[in-house]
């Protein structure tokens, strides 16, 4: 069988696996007894006594009474600190050989365990969402082109007796070998540190590829087609790639970035939606009806839904051990959920700091809908993520522009009265107007009551400014790193947002 047989094969046999099955809670239970009955005898597993877990007949519930919720600084200031350390079966059996090192959006940094186990999960995941490109109607020869996947670097750096790196190049560095036909930019370019010199040798490089589809971080996808662009004098990246057809984004919403990127090629590509995190590949787009992905439910990851409202929420941040726990076909449709999962790196009813709504319960597809740290509340606003976006996207379209960044704190004035302070990017030279603050201002007390109410009592008013998005990649660089899954937080605390500020004023 030939290699692109072979690999169709491989799509064909895994993703099915992974898309189809009967019962979506018979799956889970399986997910779930399989990595306690694996755990059982590492320290957490004796601690938390999952011998006797296994033995209950009501394995959901009994599992959420004796496992606490953990954030990430909870795991790692009593778990996972010790694997990283070089002690084996803490959480997991055995030593992971990688970690997945995260900046982080709601922490400052992040070491990961990724195991063997997970790195065949997300290969597994990868190849599901593959599948899901057959019901795309793509041409059969669609299947040979080339991926482009343009993540952190594979140049792991080594540290006492493991590898770390982001998610990403753990990935790519894991990749199968009849995988390597189709994955540009190839092991060579990858394991460049320097994204500005991997992004210049891409460049160089793709008269020579064959690229179909592009996988990465929407901005910094944005910057590599520009540079393309650029150093091959085109009009556009369908000149050099005239089979590029589909764009496999992650971590970020696509939707701001779908028109600057349609500016860049000769027609649109399809957008295709995953979510894969530092902790596991989560969820695909599986069909075009719909932009929601997903949940992959058995493969490796056990998922619960908890409401996400203020009283089912500890001071600390985690869930409160009271807090009614779902599986994902108790939930309602359009109700926001704090999302736990437990996993094969020895993850524990882990708050991945995501909250996500269902659209469709029967068919388990969610959309992100938050961050369980990035909700406006200091005087009451009670704003998620999602509205924030639905209102900027809201100003976007009165305005006229495509704005792709934003960010937003509660800050108080010299009088001791909060408003909220936004910065807005957008690529087109936008004349600064009192009704940018004005229309957000409206569209925000339209959609949410509580911060109605809050605009008439404490919180005092509105401020917002439209900057270039490069001020958002910028500063990126600047605190962080340039490239793989680096991201913008999209609301801050008083303190970071007036270090931003600063560097926007050029102070």
């Amino acid at each position: 069988m030939s290699i692109i047989g072979s690999f169709i094969k491989k799509a064909v046999d895994l993703g099915e696996a992974l898309t189809h099955y009967d019962s979506p809670v018979e799956e889970q239970e399986k997910v779930l007894r399989d990595l306690l009955e694996t755990a059982k005898d590492t320290a957490f597993g004796k601690h938390y006594n999952f011998e006797t877990i296994l033995e209950s007949d009501t394995l959901f519930k009994t599992f959420a009474e004796r496992v606490p919720s953990h954030d990430y600084d909870k795991i790692n200031d009593n778990w996972w600190h010790r694997t990283l350390a070089g002690e084996a079966d803490v959480t997991w059996p055995g030593s992971p050989d990688y970690f997945a090192v995260s900046s982080g959006t709601t922490s400052t940094s992040k070491h990961i365990p990724v195991t063997d186990e997970m790195i065949s999960a997300i290969r597994r995941a990868g190849i599901g969402q593959v599948l899901a490109l057959s019901e795309y109607d793509m041409p059969p020869d669609f299947f040979e082109k080339e991926i482009l996947m343009l993540g952190s670097s594979t140049d792991l750096k080594e540290v006492e007796g493991h590898l770390e790196g982001e998610i990403s190049g753990i990935s790519a560095s894991n990749i199968p070998s009849w995988f390597e036909f189709y994955y540009k930019p190839g092991k060579e370019i990858s394991g460049i540190e320097d994204w500005d010199v991997r992004v210049q040798r891409i460049a160089e490089e793709a008269p020579n590829w064959d690229i179909g589809s592009l996988s990465g971080i929407p901005s910094w996808i944005e910057l590599m087609l520009k540079k393309v662009i650029e150093y091959h004098g085109l009009n556009n990246i369908h000149e050099i790639w005239p089979n590029l057809m589909v764009y496999t984004s992650g971590g970020v919403a696509i939707d701001p970035y779908i028109e600057s990127l349609n500016k860049l090629m000769a027609h649109p590509l399809i957008y295709i939606d995953t979510y894969l995190a530092s902790e596991g590949f989560l969820a695909f787009q599986s069909r075009p009806e719909t932009k929601a992905m997903k949940l992959v439910l058995n493969n490796g990851i056990y998922f619960e839904f908890v409401p996400f409202q203020d009283r089912f929420m500890a001071e600390d941040g985690t869930v409160r051990p009271d807090a009614p726990v779902l599986n994902s076909m108790e939930v309602t449709e359009g109700v926001d959920y704090v999302l736990l999962i437990s996993t094969v790196s020895g993850a524990w009813r882990y708050m991945i700091g995501d909250t996500v709504q269902f659209t469709d319960v029967e068919r388990g597809e969610i959309i992100i809908s938050g961050r369980t740290k990035f909700y406006l509340n200091v005087v009451g606003e009670q704003l998620p993520v999602n509205k924030m976006s639905d209102a900027v996207q809201k100003l976007s379209e009165q305005k006229g522009i495509s704005i792709k960044e934003f960010t937003v704190a509660a800050v108080r004035r010299e009088d001791g009265e909060y408003i909220n302070s936004w910065y807005l990017g957008a690529d087109e030279a936008v004349a600064q107007s009192d009704d940018v603050a004005q229309l957000l201002d409206d569209a925000l007390r339209e959609s949410n009551k509580n911060y109605d109410v809050a605009r008439s009592k404490a919180l005092k008013g509105v401020e917002a400014k439209v900057i270039p998005t490069e001020m958002f990649t910028k500063w990126n660089e600047r605190t962080k790193k340039k490239g793989g899954q680096v991201k913008m937080p999209k609301v801050m605390k008083e303190e970071d947002f007036r270090e931003f500020e600063a560097f926007v004023e050029g102070r």
